[in-house]
């Protein structure tokens, strides 16, 4: 089996470096351009599997900042072309291009007013003839042993899709809460939306102490407000450094039998890691994991120099981001 697998990994890599080997980029620009000052709506159609990548092109087009609707095509010969105005742009995504229903599509769109692009792998097709606008996608063969189930025919045109959004994104310079309007819900809506202040811990529930505090004093701080930390700040709330579970464990092998007469100024981690409360708390994950080795599972919360809060692990994990 891993014979076999290795050898569909290799032929896999040399029919999708065909692919990239033989795409017209003018070619691509031109189909690009036409949908970058498209005034209309950008509908997406096929059959079958072609059908079934047109749907998530549609949908990775609209929820990255391009209007973009999937059309079917079977539905549209019964009445759904009615969606289609004048002005409007039609992506009809077949790798044969013999399709009898998007050939049979192709006069009825164009009598709605709509221009066509063909995608298709066969430039000699009947759907490039219906069509004002073709685009090739190159394709040696098919990774099935009979070149016929569509595998290297689908990668292409998700990538060619995904080539289209991504330009989109980056010449509409489409911004990181514009996406998060559009993905409101699921663990992209709440990395996209959930912020810092919206997860910390804030005060009363706050464990504060002053640098010139004993520890024996502030065990019971330490405790009680069960963060795995102390927060050391001057009398502004100034943060001046962090006291952790394990500054605790560090500290009794350093110091032993002296460990609680000495003060948080000694013990304390002076200019811990801090975020802003309008931070997303994506942010904070990646913050408190940037360091393998050493990861951290509380950051203070800082705005402007004091201290507003506490992220704790525990409760990003909760809320599922």
């Amino acid at each position: 089996m891993r014979e076999t697998l290795e050898q569909l990994i290799g032929d896999t890599k040399k029919n999708l470096d065909y692919f990239f080997d033989h795409l017209n980029k003018d070619t691509f620009e031109s189909i690009f351009n036409l949908i970058c000052n498209l005034e209309g709506v950008l509908f997406v159609t096929g059959i079958g599997k072609s059908g079934i990548i047109a749907k998530k092109i549609a949908v990775t087009l609209s929820s990255s900042g391009t209007k973009a609707i999937f059309l079917s095509a079977q539905d549209a010969l019964h009445g759904d072309i009615g969606l289609i105005s004048k002005g409007d742009l039609v992506l009809i995504l077949s790798k044969s291009g013999e399709s009898d229903e998007l050939v049979q599509l192709c006069p009825a769109l164009r009598n709605k007013g709509a221009e066509l692009v063909a995608v298709v792998s066969n430039e000699k097709s009947r759907l490039v003839r219906a069509c004002e606008h073709t685009i090739v996608l190159p394709i040696a063969q098919e990774l099935c042993p009979f070149n016929m189930v569509p595998t290297i025919s689908t990668q292409a045109q998700l990538i060619f899709g995904d080539l289209l959004a991504v330009g989109m994104m980056k010449k509409k310079s489409f911004t990181l809460d514009e996406y998060a309007l559009n993905h409101p819900a699921g663990r992209i809506g709440k990395r996209l939306i959930v912020r810092v202040k919206d997860l910390m811990v804030q005060r009363p529930q706050l464990p504060l102490c002053k640098k010139e505090d004993k520890l024996i004093d502030v065990l019971s701080e330490f405790s009680s407000k069960k963060c795995g930390c102390l927060i050391v700040v001057d009398e502004k709330m100034q943060m001046e450094g962090l006291f952790t579970d394990g500054d605790l464990r560090r500290s009794l092998e350093k110091h032993k039998n002296d460990l609680f007469s000495q003060t948080m100024n000694e013990l304390m981690t002076k200019n811990p890691r801090s975020i802003p409360s309008s931070a997303l708390a994506f942010k904070a994950v990646e913050m408190m994991e940037e360091d393998q080795k050493r990861p951290i599972y509380l950051l203070p919360v800082v705005d402007e120099g004091a201290i507003v809060g506490l992220l704790r692990m525990h409760d990003i994990i909760q809320s599922g981001i």
